[in-house]
Protein backbone atom coordinates (compact mmCIF):
# COMPACT_ATOMS: atom_id res chain seq x y z
CA UNK A 1 0.00 0.00 0.00
CA UNK A 2 1.36 3.42 -0.99
CA UNK A 3 2.33 5.71 1.86
CA UNK A 4 -0.09 8.54 2.40
CA UNK A 5 1.05 12.06 1.55
CA UNK A 6 0.86 15.15 3.77
CA UNK A 7 -2.25 16.21 1.85
CA UNK A 8 -3.87 12.78 2.28
CA UNK A 9 -3.45 12.94 6.05
CA UNK A 10 -4.83 16.47 6.18
CA UNK A 11 -7.91 15.42 4.22
CA UNK A 12 -8.50 12.34 6.36
CA UNK A 13 -8.15 14.41 9.53
CA UNK A 14 -10.59 17.07 8.33
CA UNK A 15 -13.21 14.72 6.86
CA UNK A 16 -13.26 12.34 9.82
CA UNK A 17 -13.49 15.25 12.23
CA UNK A 18 -16.23 17.15 10.44
CA UNK A 19 -18.31 14.08 9.59
CA UNK A 20 -18.39 12.69 13.10
CA UNK A 21 -18.79 16.07 14.74
CA UNK A 22 -21.84 16.95 12.63
CA UNK A 23 -23.63 13.93 14.09
CA UNK A 24 -22.38 14.61 17.60
CA UNK A 25 -23.37 18.25 17.42
CA UNK A 26 -26.98 17.33 16.67
CA UNK A 27 -27.05 14.61 19.33
CA UNK A 28 -25.39 16.95 21.81
CA UNK A 29 -28.09 19.57 21.28
CA UNK A 30 -30.82 16.96 21.69
CA UNK A 31 -29.14 15.77 24.89
CA UNK A 32 -28.89 19.35 26.17
CA UNK A 33 -32.57 19.98 25.34
CA UNK A 34 -33.54 16.86 27.27
CA UNK A 35 -31.29 17.97 30.12
CA UNK A 36 -32.92 21.41 30.43
CA UNK A 37 -36.38 19.85 30.40
CA UNK A 38 -35.59 17.62 33.38
CA UNK A 39 -32.87 19.39 35.39
CA UNK A 40 -32.71 22.97 36.65
CA UNK A 41 -30.25 25.63 35.46
CA UNK A 42 -28.22 25.06 38.63
CA UNK A 43 -27.17 21.64 37.33
CA UNK A 44 -25.73 23.37 34.26
CA UNK A 45 -24.07 25.87 36.54
CA UNK A 46 -22.41 23.32 38.79
CA UNK A 47 -21.19 21.34 35.78
CA UNK A 48 -19.64 24.48 34.28
CA UNK A 49 -18.15 25.52 37.62
CA UNK A 50 -16.49 22.19 38.35
CA UNK A 51 -15.25 21.95 34.75
CA UNK A 52 -13.48 25.27 35.28
CA UNK A 53 -12.05 24.24 38.65
CA UNK A 54 -10.72 20.97 37.25
CA UNK A 55 -9.52 22.77 34.15
CA UNK A 56 -7.24 24.72 36.45
CA UNK A 57 -5.77 21.42 37.66
CA UNK A 58 -4.62 20.60 34.15
CA UNK A 59 -1.85 23.08 34.89
CA UNK A 60 -0.13 19.97 36.13
CA UNK A 61 0.22 18.86 32.50
CA UNK A 62 2.90 21.57 32.30
CA UNK A 63 2.93 21.75 28.52
CA UNK A 64 4.62 18.35 28.29
CA UNK A 65 2.16 17.19 25.61
CA UNK A 66 2.95 20.00 23.16
CA UNK A 67 6.68 19.73 23.80
CA UNK A 68 6.73 15.96 23.20
CA UNK A 69 4.59 16.21 20.06
CA UNK A 70 7.00 18.83 18.72
CA UNK A 71 9.96 16.59 19.63
CA UNK A 72 8.34 13.65 17.79
CA UNK A 73 8.09 15.41 14.41
CA UNK A 74 11.73 14.71 13.43
CA UNK A 75 12.02 11.03 14.53
CA UNK A 76 8.67 10.25 12.89
CA UNK A 77 9.82 11.83 9.63
CA UNK A 78 13.09 9.85 9.82
CA UNK A 79 11.31 6.68 11.01
CA UNK A 80 13.68 6.51 13.97
CA UNK A 81 11.78 3.89 15.98
CA UNK A 82 14.23 3.85 18.85
CA UNK A 83 13.91 7.59 19.40
CA UNK A 84 10.12 7.38 19.12
CA UNK A 85 10.03 4.67 21.78
CA UNK A 86 12.37 6.66 24.02
CA UNK A 87 10.25 9.81 23.86
CA UNK A 88 6.98 7.93 24.40
CA UNK A 89 8.38 6.09 27.44
CA UNK A 90 9.60 9.39 28.92
CA UNK A 91 6.21 10.92 28.17
CA UNK A 92 4.41 8.05 29.95
CA UNK A 93 6.48 8.45 33.12
CA UNK A 94 5.76 12.18 33.19
CA UNK A 95 2.03 11.65 32.86
CA UNK A 96 1.81 9.09 35.63
CA UNK A 97 3.35 11.65 37.96
CA UNK A 98 0.93 14.27 36.65
CA UNK A 99 -2.06 12.00 37.35
CA UNK A 100 -0.95 11.63 40.97
CA UNK A 101 -0.46 15.40 41.36
CA UNK A 102 -3.90 16.18 39.88
CA UNK A 103 -5.55 13.62 42.16
CA UNK A 104 -3.90 14.97 45.32
CA UNK A 105 -4.55 18.62 44.52
CA UNK A 106 -8.12 17.84 43.41
CA UNK A 107 -8.87 16.11 46.70
CA UNK A 108 -7.24 18.94 48.65
CA UNK A 109 -9.62 21.46 47.02
CA UNK A 110 -12.78 19.77 48.33
CA UNK A 111 -12.95 21.74 51.64
CA UNK A 112 -12.78 25.01 49.68
CA UNK A 113 -15.74 24.40 47.33
CA UNK A 114 -18.12 26.02 49.83
CA UNK A 115 -16.17 29.28 49.53
CA UNK A 116 -17.15 29.51 45.86
CA UNK A 117 -20.67 28.10 46.20
CA UNK A 118 -21.91 30.45 48.89
CA UNK A 119 -25.55 29.26 48.71
CA UNK A 120 -26.44 25.58 48.72
CA UNK A 121 -27.58 24.71 45.16
CA UNK A 122 -31.11 23.44 44.57
CA UNK A 123 -30.09 19.95 43.43
CA UNK A 124 -30.94 16.52 44.77
CA UNK A 125 -27.48 14.99 44.49
CA UNK A 126 -24.52 15.69 46.74
CA UNK A 127 -22.33 18.11 44.77
CA UNK A 128 -19.19 16.72 46.41
CA UNK A 129 -19.96 13.37 44.77
CA UNK A 130 -20.42 15.14 41.41
CA UNK A 131 -17.04 16.79 41.88
CA UNK A 132 -15.35 13.46 42.70
CA UNK A 133 -16.75 11.84 39.55
CA UNK A 134 -15.46 14.72 37.42
CA UNK A 135 -12.08 14.54 39.19
CA UNK A 136 -11.86 10.84 38.34
CA UNK A 137 -12.54 11.67 34.68
CA UNK A 138 -9.69 14.18 34.67
CA UNK A 139 -7.19 11.88 36.36
CA UNK A 140 -7.92 8.74 34.34
CA UNK A 141 -7.18 10.42 31.01
CA UNK A 142 -3.53 11.00 31.92
CA UNK A 143 -2.77 7.28 31.88
CA UNK A 144 -3.47 7.06 28.14
CA UNK A 145 -2.81 10.52 26.68
CA UNK A 146 0.88 9.94 25.91
CA UNK A 147 0.16 7.19 23.36
CA UNK A 148 -2.67 9.12 21.71
CA UNK A 149 -0.33 12.09 21.21
CA UNK A 150 1.93 9.88 19.11
CA UNK A 151 -0.93 9.53 16.62
CA UNK A 152 -1.37 13.32 16.62
CA UNK A 153 2.31 13.92 15.85
CA UNK A 154 2.12 11.33 13.05
CA UNK A 155 -0.73 13.30 11.36
CA UNK A 156 -3.22 10.56 12.25
CA UNK A 157 -5.66 12.64 14.23
CA UNK A 158 -8.41 11.02 12.18
CA UNK A 159 -7.97 7.76 14.10
CA UNK A 160 -8.52 9.42 17.46
CA UNK A 161 -11.35 11.50 16.01
CA UNK A 162 -13.18 8.48 14.62
CA UNK A 163 -12.89 6.58 17.91
CA UNK A 164 -13.97 9.61 19.92
CA UNK A 165 -16.94 10.39 17.67
CA UNK A 166 -18.29 6.83 17.70
CA UNK A 167 -18.05 6.65 21.50
CA UNK A 168 -19.62 10.10 21.96
CA UNK A 169 -22.54 9.10 19.73
CA UNK A 170 -23.14 6.11 22.00
CA UNK A 171 -22.64 8.30 25.08
CA UNK A 172 -25.19 10.91 23.98
CA UNK A 173 -27.75 8.24 23.10
CA UNK A 174 -27.32 6.57 26.50
CA UNK A 175 -27.47 9.88 28.35
CA UNK A 176 -30.68 10.94 26.59
CA UNK A 177 -32.27 7.63 27.56
CA UNK A 178 -30.97 7.90 31.13
CA UNK A 179 -32.34 11.43 31.57
CA UNK A 180 -35.90 10.32 30.88
CA UNK A 181 -35.69 6.87 32.47
CA UNK A 182 -33.93 7.75 35.74
CA UNK A 183 -33.95 11.58 36.01
CA UNK A 184 -30.74 11.15 37.99
CA UNK A 185 -27.71 13.37 37.39
CA UNK A 186 -25.25 10.84 38.88
CA UNK A 187 -26.28 8.21 36.31
CA UNK A 188 -25.84 10.86 33.60
CA UNK A 189 -22.30 11.59 34.87
CA UNK A 190 -21.30 7.93 35.23
CA UNK A 191 -22.19 7.26 31.60
CA UNK A 192 -19.80 10.07 30.60
CA UNK A 193 -17.08 8.57 32.83
CA UNK A 194 -17.33 5.08 31.35
CA UNK A 195 -17.40 6.38 27.78
CA UNK A 196 -14.43 8.67 28.42
CA UNK A 197 -12.40 5.75 29.73
CA UNK A 198 -13.42 3.64 26.73
CA UNK A 199 -12.25 6.31 24.27
CA UNK A 200 -8.85 6.57 25.93
CA UNK A 201 -8.32 2.80 26.12
CA UNK A 202 -9.23 2.21 22.46
CA UNK A 203 -7.03 5.09 21.20
CA UNK A 204 -4.13 3.81 23.29
CA UNK A 205 -4.45 0.27 21.92
CA UNK A 206 -4.58 1.58 18.34
CA UNK A 207 -1.40 3.61 18.95
CA UNK A 208 0.38 0.45 20.14
CA UNK A 209 -0.78 -1.40 17.03
CA UNK A 210 0.22 1.42 14.65
CA UNK A 211 3.62 1.86 16.31
CA UNK A 212 4.66 -1.53 17.72
CA UNK A 213 8.10 -0.09 18.45
CA UNK A 214 6.74 1.58 21.60
CA UNK A 215 6.08 -1.80 23.19
CA UNK A 216 8.65 -4.10 21.56
CA UNK A 217 11.80 -2.01 21.53
CA UNK A 218 13.81 -1.35 24.66
CA UNK A 219 14.27 2.41 24.49
CA UNK A 220 17.54 4.11 25.36
CA UNK A 221 17.48 6.96 27.88
CA UNK A 222 17.20 10.50 26.57
CA UNK A 223 20.47 12.31 26.03
CA UNK A 224 21.25 15.20 28.38
CA UNK A 225 20.94 17.85 25.68
CA UNK A 226 17.57 16.48 24.56
CA UNK A 227 16.32 16.55 28.14
CA UNK A 228 17.54 20.11 28.55
CA UNK A 229 15.78 21.17 25.34
CA UNK A 230 12.58 19.47 26.44
CA UNK A 231 12.77 21.07 29.88
CA UNK A 232 13.25 24.53 28.35
CA UNK A 233 10.26 24.06 26.04
CA UNK A 234 8.14 22.61 28.84
CA UNK A 235 9.03 25.52 31.11
CA UNK A 236 7.94 28.03 28.46
CA UNK A 237 4.77 26.10 27.67
CA UNK A 238 3.98 25.82 31.38
CA UNK A 239 3.97 29.58 31.79
CA UNK A 240 1.79 29.96 28.69
CA UNK A 241 -0.57 27.28 29.97
CA UNK A 242 -0.89 28.89 33.39
CA UNK A 243 -1.92 32.16 31.79
CA UNK A 244 -4.27 30.53 29.30
CA UNK A 245 -6.09 28.54 31.95
CA UNK A 246 -6.40 31.52 34.26
CA UNK A 247 -8.05 33.41 31.38
CA UNK A 248 -10.30 30.60 30.15
CA UNK A 249 -11.14 28.82 33.40
CA UNK A 250 -12.03 31.64 35.77
CA UNK A 251 -15.14 33.21 34.20
CA UNK A 252 -17.55 30.58 35.57
CA UNK A 253 -15.92 30.71 38.99
CA UNK A 254 -16.19 34.51 39.21
CA UNK A 255 -19.74 34.47 37.75
CA UNK A 256 -20.83 31.92 40.35
CA UNK A 257 -19.27 34.00 43.11
CA UNK A 258 -21.03 37.23 42.06
CA UNK A 259 -24.28 36.04 40.45
CA UNK A 260 -24.76 32.43 41.60
CA UNK A 261 -25.01 29.05 39.88
CA UNK A 262 -28.25 29.91 38.05
CA UNK A 263 -26.62 32.70 36.04
CA UNK A 264 -23.67 30.43 35.27
CA UNK A 265 -26.15 27.82 34.03
CA UNK A 266 -28.02 30.31 31.81
CA UNK A 267 -24.78 31.54 30.28
CA UNK A 268 -23.64 27.96 29.67
CA UNK A 269 -26.31 27.48 26.99
CA UNK A 270 -24.77 30.32 24.99
CA UNK A 271 -21.22 29.18 25.62
CA UNK A 272 -22.29 25.64 24.66
CA UNK A 273 -23.22 26.93 21.22
CA UNK A 274 -20.07 29.00 20.78
CA UNK A 275 -17.87 26.22 22.14
CA UNK A 276 -19.53 23.66 19.86
CA UNK A 277 -18.94 25.86 16.83
CA UNK A 278 -15.38 26.58 17.94
CA UNK A 279 -14.69 22.87 18.34
CA UNK A 280 -16.11 22.17 14.89
CA UNK A 281 -13.99 24.85 13.25
CA UNK A 282 -10.87 23.93 15.19
CA UNK A 283 -11.10 20.43 13.74
CA UNK A 284 -9.98 21.95 10.44
CA UNK A 285 -7.09 23.92 11.92
CA UNK A 286 -5.93 21.17 14.27
CA UNK A 287 -5.94 18.79 11.31
CA UNK A 288 -3.34 20.85 9.45
CA UNK A 289 -0.90 21.41 12.33
CA UNK A 290 1.40 18.49 11.56
CA UNK A 291 1.23 19.22 7.82
CA UNK A 292 2.18 22.86 8.41
CA UNK A 293 5.07 21.68 10.59
CA UNK A 294 6.25 19.51 7.72
CA UNK A 295 5.81 22.43 5.29
CA UNK A 296 7.85 24.75 7.53
CA UNK A 297 10.70 22.23 7.58
CA UNK A 298 10.92 22.03 3.78
CA UNK A 299 9.76 25.29 2.18
CA UNK A 300 11.23 28.78 1.70
CA UNK A 301 10.16 31.73 3.84
CA UNK A 302 8.20 33.17 0.91
CA UNK A 303 6.18 29.98 0.56
CA UNK A 304 5.67 29.80 4.33
CA UNK A 305 4.27 33.35 4.36
CA UNK A 306 2.03 32.68 1.36
CA UNK A 307 0.55 29.62 3.07
CA UNK A 308 0.11 31.58 6.31
CA UNK A 309 -1.81 34.36 4.53
CA UNK A 310 -4.13 31.83 2.91
CA UNK A 311 -4.77 30.06 6.22
CA UNK A 312 -5.35 33.43 7.88
CA UNK A 313 -7.96 34.38 5.27
CA UNK A 314 -9.74 31.07 5.82
CA UNK A 315 -9.47 31.75 9.55
CA UNK A 316 -11.17 35.13 9.21
CA UNK A 317 -13.81 33.86 6.80
CA UNK A 318 -15.11 30.98 8.89
CA UNK A 319 -14.68 32.50 12.35
CA UNK A 320 -16.03 35.88 11.23
CA UNK A 321 -19.05 34.21 9.65
CA UNK A 322 -19.63 32.11 12.78
CA UNK A 323 -19.24 35.13 15.09
CA UNK A 324 -21.99 36.97 13.20
CA UNK A 325 -24.23 33.93 13.57
CA UNK A 326 -23.55 33.72 17.32
CA UNK A 327 -24.44 37.39 17.77
CA UNK A 328 -27.57 37.45 15.61
CA UNK A 329 -29.04 33.94 15.92
CA UNK A 330 -27.97 32.39 19.24
CA UNK A 331 -30.78 33.99 21.26
CA UNK A 332 -33.36 32.44 18.93
CA UNK A 333 -31.58 29.08 19.07
CA UNK A 334 -31.62 29.13 22.88
CA UNK A 335 -35.30 30.08 22.88
CA UNK A 336 -36.28 27.25 20.54
CA UNK A 337 -34.00 24.59 21.98
CA UNK A 338 -34.14 25.29 25.72
CA UNK A 339 -37.04 27.69 26.31
CA UNK A 340 -37.65 31.45 26.37
CA UNK A 341 -36.74 31.59 30.07
CA UNK A 342 -33.11 30.79 29.14
CA UNK A 343 -32.75 33.76 26.77
CA UNK A 344 -30.37 36.49 27.97
CA UNK A 345 -30.03 40.17 26.93
CA UNK A 346 -28.48 40.90 23.51
CA UNK A 347 -25.22 42.19 24.96
CA UNK A 348 -24.39 38.68 26.25
CA UNK A 349 -24.30 36.96 22.83
CA UNK A 350 -22.53 40.06 21.46
CA UNK A 351 -19.62 39.86 23.91
CA UNK A 352 -19.51 36.04 23.57
CA UNK A 353 -19.22 36.53 19.79
CA UNK A 354 -16.41 39.07 20.29
CA UNK A 355 -14.45 36.67 22.51
CA UNK A 356 -15.13 33.82 20.09
CA UNK A 357 -13.79 35.84 17.16
CA UNK A 358 -10.71 37.11 19.03
CA UNK A 359 -9.69 33.59 20.04
CA UNK A 360 -10.56 32.12 16.64
CA UNK A 361 -8.52 34.69 14.75
CA UNK A 362 -5.43 33.48 16.60
CA UNK A 363 -5.62 30.00 15.06
CA UNK A 364 -3.37 30.65 12.08
CA UNK A 365 -0.90 32.47 14.34
CA UNK A 366 -0.85 29.71 16.95
CA UNK A 367 -0.40 27.06 14.28
CA UNK A 368 2.83 28.73 13.15
CA UNK A 369 3.82 29.69 16.69
CA UNK A 370 3.80 26.01 17.72
CA UNK A 371 5.07 24.39 14.52
CA UNK A 372 8.01 26.81 14.37
CA UNK A 373 8.94 25.95 17.96
CA UNK A 374 8.57 29.51 19.29
CA UNK A 375 7.59 28.23 22.74
CA UNK A 376 9.96 30.47 24.67
CA UNK A 377 8.94 33.70 22.94
CA UNK A 378 6.52 35.78 25.00
CA UNK A 379 6.06 33.09 27.60
CA UNK A 380 4.98 35.64 30.21
CA UNK A 381 2.38 37.36 28.01
CA UNK A 382 -0.37 34.87 28.87
CA UNK A 383 0.29 35.37 32.58
CA UNK A 384 -0.08 39.14 32.12
CA UNK A 385 -3.33 38.46 30.23
CA UNK A 386 -4.57 36.36 33.15
CA UNK A 387 -3.73 39.01 35.75
CA UNK A 388 -5.48 41.74 33.76
CA UNK A 389 -8.47 39.45 33.19
CA UNK A 390 -8.92 38.51 36.86
CA UNK A 391 -8.57 42.10 38.11
CA UNK A 392 -10.92 43.50 35.46
CA UNK A 393 -13.39 40.62 35.96
CA UNK A 394 -13.70 41.45 39.66
CA UNK A 395 -14.10 45.19 38.99
CA UNK A 396 -16.40 44.94 35.97
CA UNK A 397 -18.23 41.93 37.44
CA UNK A 398 -19.31 44.06 40.40
CA UNK A 399 -20.47 46.83 38.06
CA UNK A 400 -22.05 44.94 35.16
CA UNK A 401 -22.38 41.31 36.26
CA UNK A 402 -21.88 38.60 33.64
CA UNK A 403 -21.40 41.09 30.80
CA UNK A 404 -18.59 42.82 32.71
CA UNK A 405 -16.83 39.51 33.36
CA UNK A 406 -16.94 38.55 29.69
CA UNK A 407 -15.91 42.06 28.63
CA UNK A 408 -12.88 41.85 30.92
CA UNK A 409 -11.72 38.73 29.08
CA UNK A 410 -11.95 40.51 25.71
CA UNK A 411 -10.07 43.58 26.96
CA UNK A 412 -7.33 41.46 28.54
CA UNK A 413 -6.80 39.55 25.29
CA UNK A 414 -6.84 42.70 23.17
CA UNK A 415 -3.96 44.30 25.06
CA UNK A 416 -1.76 41.20 25.28
CA UNK A 417 -1.65 38.02 23.19
CA UNK A 418 -3.85 39.39 20.39
CA UNK A 419 -0.90 41.53 19.32
CA UNK A 420 2.12 39.72 20.78
CA UNK A 421 1.64 36.24 19.25
CA UNK A 422 1.52 37.52 15.64
CA UNK A 423 4.42 39.86 16.44
CA UNK A 424 6.52 36.87 17.55
CA UNK A 425 5.58 34.77 14.52
CA UNK A 426 6.44 37.52 12.04
CA UNK A 427 9.60 38.74 13.78
CA UNK A 428 11.14 35.40 14.73
CA UNK A 429 9.42 33.04 12.29
CA UNK A 430 9.22 35.05 9.07
CA UNK A 431 11.84 37.76 9.78
CA UNK A 432 9.29 40.36 8.71
CA UNK A 433 7.66 43.39 10.40
CA UNK A 434 4.43 42.49 12.19
CA UNK A 435 2.62 45.53 10.75
CA UNK A 436 1.98 43.41 7.64
CA UNK A 437 -0.27 41.25 9.79
CA UNK A 438 -1.88 44.05 11.80
CA UNK A 439 -2.94 46.08 8.74
CA UNK A 440 -4.73 43.01 7.43
CA UNK A 441 -6.20 42.24 10.88
CA UNK A 442 -7.73 45.74 11.14
CA UNK A 443 -9.18 45.50 7.63
CA UNK A 444 -10.75 42.16 8.52
CA UNK A 445 -12.19 43.59 11.76
CA UNK A 446 -13.75 46.61 9.97
CA UNK A 447 -15.27 44.35 7.35
CA UNK A 448 -16.65 42.04 10.05
CA UNK A 449 -18.30 44.87 12.00
CA UNK A 450 -19.89 46.26 8.82
CA UNK A 451 -21.15 42.84 7.72
CA UNK A 452 -22.41 41.94 11.19
CA UNK A 453 -24.24 45.27 11.42
CA UNK A 454 -25.87 44.64 8.05
CA UNK A 455 -27.05 41.17 9.14
CA UNK A 456 -28.43 42.55 12.41
CA UNK A 457 -30.26 45.34 10.56
CA UNK A 458 -31.88 42.91 8.13
CA UNK A 459 -32.84 40.48 10.90
CA UNK A 460 -34.36 43.27 13.01
CA UNK A 461 -37.35 43.17 10.64
CA UNK A 462 -37.93 39.46 11.33
CA UNK A 463 -40.80 38.98 13.77
CA UNK A 464 -42.61 35.67 13.50
CA UNK A 465 -42.87 32.48 15.57
CA UNK A 466 -39.61 31.53 17.33
CA UNK A 467 -38.78 28.63 14.98
CA UNK A 468 -39.46 30.75 11.86
CA UNK A 469 -37.34 33.58 13.29
CA UNK A 470 -34.45 31.20 13.88
CA UNK A 471 -34.62 29.74 10.37
CA UNK A 472 -34.86 33.11 8.59
CA UNK A 473 -32.04 34.66 10.62
CA UNK A 474 -29.88 31.59 10.05
CA UNK A 475 -30.41 31.86 6.28
CA UNK A 476 -29.60 35.59 6.33
CA UNK A 477 -26.42 34.96 8.32
CA UNK A 478 -25.38 32.28 5.86
CA UNK A 479 -25.98 34.26 2.67
CA UNK A 480 -24.97 37.84 3.54
CA UNK A 481 -21.53 37.30 5.15
CA UNK A 482 -20.40 34.80 2.51
CA UNK A 483 -21.60 37.04 -0.32
CA UNK A 484 -19.80 40.06 1.15
CA UNK A 485 -16.58 38.14 1.81
CA UNK A 486 -16.63 36.61 -1.68
CA UNK A 487 -17.11 40.04 -3.24
CA UNK A 488 -14.17 41.44 -1.26
CA UNK A 489 -11.66 38.61 -1.71
CA UNK A 490 -12.38 36.69 -4.91
CA UNK A 491 -9.54 38.45 -6.80
CA UNK A 492 -6.92 37.98 -4.07
CA UNK A 493 -4.01 35.50 -4.20
CA UNK A 494 -5.10 34.03 -0.87
CA UNK A 495 -8.57 33.26 -2.18
CA UNK A 496 -7.10 31.69 -5.32
CA UNK A 497 -4.92 29.45 -3.14
CA UNK A 498 -7.91 28.45 -1.01
CA UNK A 499 -10.00 27.75 -4.10
CA UNK A 500 -7.26 25.53 -5.52
CA UNK A 501 -7.00 23.77 -2.16
CA UNK A 502 -10.73 23.04 -2.12
CA UNK A 503 -10.58 21.68 -5.68
CA UNK A 504 -7.55 19.54 -4.78
CA UNK A 505 -9.25 18.50 -1.53
CA UNK A 506 -12.32 17.25 -3.38
CA UNK A 507 -10.20 15.43 -5.94
CA UNK A 508 -8.06 13.68 -3.34
CA UNK A 509 -11.10 12.92 -1.23
CA UNK A 510 -12.67 11.06 -4.16
CA UNK A 511 -9.45 9.09 -4.64
CA UNK A 512 -9.23 8.18 -0.96
CA UNK A 513 -12.86 7.03 -0.96
CA UNK A 514 -12.22 4.81 -4.00
CA UNK A 515 -9.21 3.09 -2.39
Amino acid sequence: MAEKSRGDYTILNIVSGLGGYAINFVLGLVCRMAFTRVFSAEYLGINGLFSNVLGMLSLAELGIGSAIVYALYAPLAKKDNEKIATLVKFYGKCYRVIALVVLCVGLALIPFLDLIIKEKPDIQENYYLIYLIMLFNSVSGYFFAYRSSLLVAAQRNYIITLVSNVVIIVQNALQIAAIFLFENYIVYMLIASVCGMLTNIIASEIAKKEFPCIKTKKPAPLEKEEKRSLVRNVRALTINKVGGLLVNSTDNIITTFFDGLATTGLASNYTLLSTSINTLLNIVFNSINASVGNHNALETKENKLALFNSINLANFWIFGWAAIGIFVVSGDVVSVMFGAEYVMPLEIPLIIAVNFYMVGMQNAVWTYYNTQGLFRRGRYVSVITAVINIVLSIVLGKLFGLFGILLATAVARLFTNTWYSPYAVFKYGFDLPARIYFVRYIRYAVLLVATGGLCYFICSFVSFAPVINMIIKFIVCCIVPNAVFLLCFFKSKEFSTLKNFVISFLGKFKKIIKR
